[in-house]
């Protein structure tokens, strides 16, 4: 039965956008189990047609930038180039937020009007474009702007991503942004938008010499692959092949390498539970989907560093036998895509990826995928779901991803900050770099420093530092202005008073303080914050991103924002007292039964919020 959504056929420029995607596909090569002929490609299993299911998400966004949004003839062409059932191609089309399926003006403007940007100026950061462009969601002459959740320029206080279909299609980031600088941009031909091209690393000016993740930002051309490699680039790739891949892992597993992505896994017991399974083939992937608000650490890093993170996931493959990898970018991040998507290419020209890699033997290709805005994307279960071809949805552990990841295979993940991680462990040894930090935590961290204070940016320092002391390398709060609270770990995390400036920023430290360091946000509010509207918005976050799988979760969020809602306008359903009795069973119940880390962690920062007295009255 040729089963189809309800539509007219799919136009002339959507079937050539998706022949665009479909067109790159490898012929596949044929061999034969069970006494049938089965075709693959990177042991990934073909349909009878020789399409893959895992070019849906290229394929989507293919359409969406050449037309604008996405018809549903387009959806029925899409399903049969890719023998994927209509209803499953809808559905993860619908998923994505940076999807449309109405008919949308050829331009969109996505205004940041998350929590970092409120912090820093303690208004709506969005508010210029109501005086500008009119209401959200209405076609203004061809153009239109929404309300955007965080777009990771925390630093900037303010930011705007810009998509116009056609051909050529533009997606830029503009921070800092207003009304003025913003019209300026919209004046310019098309072709000649360019992404804000800036990373504030304070320490640069200051104190260069502490740097070690972020030595290079600023230093090095992240167009240029030999101006990476003149500052040391490619000597621990090179380590790695004199060594091996067990002695790469026991270097690891000696400098006690924790997980950078809120987890905090043990990255060599990751390493070694792939490269240990037989089962083949084995594949990485770089999870570089940060979208936690208040999170910019790995933007910076691959707008401006590029190459550590190919070479890093380059070591990650050939320590865990893997035969491909994956970076992951996020869909809001145009500049890091661009960049990152050039350094695979200058390093497969430089016979430093594909086969025979420094002549060694090693074969591992990197393909770059992009994300279409999704915050659940950066589950790691989810994530490889999303590179399926899915819907961004978590799968039930166990199996875990080092027996049953990617494509059913083991897998490894990491992010962005782990990954780069490694070149300095390969650089001075497991043992000296386990002498940074804590015993317990070792090594430094990237911070995110935003709102409130004088010098926002990407700081770097050795586990162990306390909070009050990294405050004062931000230069302090904002001046005449007193601090009211900071929260810790982004919105998944929690809120700490001014009298917690002493805590330890180590995995142990936060532990016994009963917060934690997440994805390494530190966001600082003052004595003017609307902190009924912070709570607000968090809870507005969560209710948005929850992918909807678990009954916990996707009715959890929704009461909390109600629940909220009538406390911050006086309006209970009962006292105060009764409401914040039944957050606490709310709160419980997701933290309790939901499947993944967002509903576990979703009422985290707002009851500590109210624990603190900072919001509702």
């Amino acid at each position: 039965m040729d089963l189809r959504t309800s539509g007219g056929p799919a136009s002339a420029k959507e079937k050539e956008a998706v022949d665009s995607v479909i067109s790159k596909l490898e012929k596949p090569s044929s061999v034969e189990t069970n006494g049938k002929i089965a075709h693959v490609s990177h042991g990934i299993p073909f349909d009878n047609k020789g399409g893959q299911r895992d070019l849906l998400l290229p394929a989507l966004h293919a359409i969406q930038e050449r037309i604008g949004w996405i018809s549903h003839g387009a959806l029925d062409y899409l399903s049969l180039q890719l023998g994927v059932p209509p209803a499953e191609t809808y559905g993860v089309a619908s998923f994505y937020a940076m999807f449309s399926l109405e008919e949308t003006p050829s331009t969109v403007i996505h205004a940041c009007d998350d929590i970092a940007c409120r912090a820093a100026k303690n208004a709506d950061p969005a508010a210029f474009m109501n005086d500008k462009y009119g209401e959200p969601n209405s076609d203004l002459n061809g153009l239109m702007w929404i309300r955007s959740p965080c777009l990771g320029r925390c630093e900037e206080g303010s930011a705007a991503l810009v998509q116009r279909a056609g051909e050529p299609h533009r997606r830029i980031l503009l921070a800092p942004v207003d009304a003025s600088s913003l019209a300026d941009e919209m004046r310019k031909p098309s072709d000649q938008w360019t992404s804000t091209d800036s990373a504030r690393v304070p320490q640069r000016g200051t104190d260069a010499s502490a740097l070690r993740l972020l030595k290079r930002v600023g230093v090095v051309d992240p167009l240029s692959i030999d101006s990476y490699r003149s500052h040391g680039g490619y000597e621990p790739l090179r380590r790695a092949l004199d060594i091996g891949p067990e002695n790469v892992i026991r270097e690891i597993k000696d400098a006690k390498l924790m997980g950078r992505g809120g987890a905090a896994f043990p990255t060599a017991v990751k390493w070694e539970s792939v490269a240990r399974n037989s089962v083949r083939p084995h594949y990485f992937v770089c999870n570089a989907d940060e979208s936690e608000p208040g999170t910019f650490k790995d933007r910076v890093i691959m707008e401006q560093d590029p190459f550590s993170i190919v070479e890093g996931l380059t070591i990650a493959g050939f320590a865990t036998g893997s035969e491909k990898g994956y970076i992951y970018i996020r869909g809001e991040y145009p500049l890091g895509e661009e960049r990152i998507s050039n350094a695979v290419s200058m390093a497969m020209k430089k016979g430093l990826l594909g086969r025979n890699i420094m002549g060694r033997g090693f074969d591992f290709d990197i393909e770059v995928r992009r994300g279409a805005g999704a915050y659940i994307a950066g589950e790691e279960t989810a994530l490889f779901n999303s590179i399926e071809g899915k819907r961004a949805e978590p799968r039930n552990k166990p199996p875990f991803p080092a027996q049953a990841g990617l494509f059913n295979k083991p897998t490894g993940v990491n992010n962005v900050e782990t990954l780069i991680n490694v070149l300095e462990i390969l650089s001075i040894g497991g043992p000296d770099f386990a002498q940074i930090g804590t015993p317990d935590s070792t090594g430094t961290r990237l911070f995110c420093l935003s709102g409130s204070v004088n010098n926002p940016g990407l700081y770097e320092a050795p586990f162990g530092i306390k909070l009050g002391e990294l405050l004062d390398m931000a230069g302090g709060i904002t001046a005449g202005k007193a601090l009211k609270t900071i929260l810790l770990g982004g919105a998944a995390g929690s809120f700490v008073g001014p009298d917690q400036l002493d805590i330890r920023l180590s995995f142990e430290g936060v532990r016994a303080a009963g917060v934690t360091l997440g994805s390494g946000v530190i966001m600082v509010f003052d004595q003017d914050a609307d902190m009924d509207q912070v709570i607000l918005r968090i809870a507005q976050f969560f209710r948005e991103e929850s992918c909807g799988q678990c009954v916990p979760c996707r009715v959890g969020t929704q009461r909390l924002e109600e629940l909220l809602t009538r406390i911050v306008n006086g309006t209970t359903m009962g006292s105060r007292n009764d409401e914040l009795a039944l957050l606490g069973k709310v709160s419980t119940v997701m933290r309790e039964s939901s499947i993944c880390g967002l509903g576990q962690t979703a009422a985290n920062a707002v009851e500590s919020a109210f624990k603190l007295g900072l919001a509702g009255g």
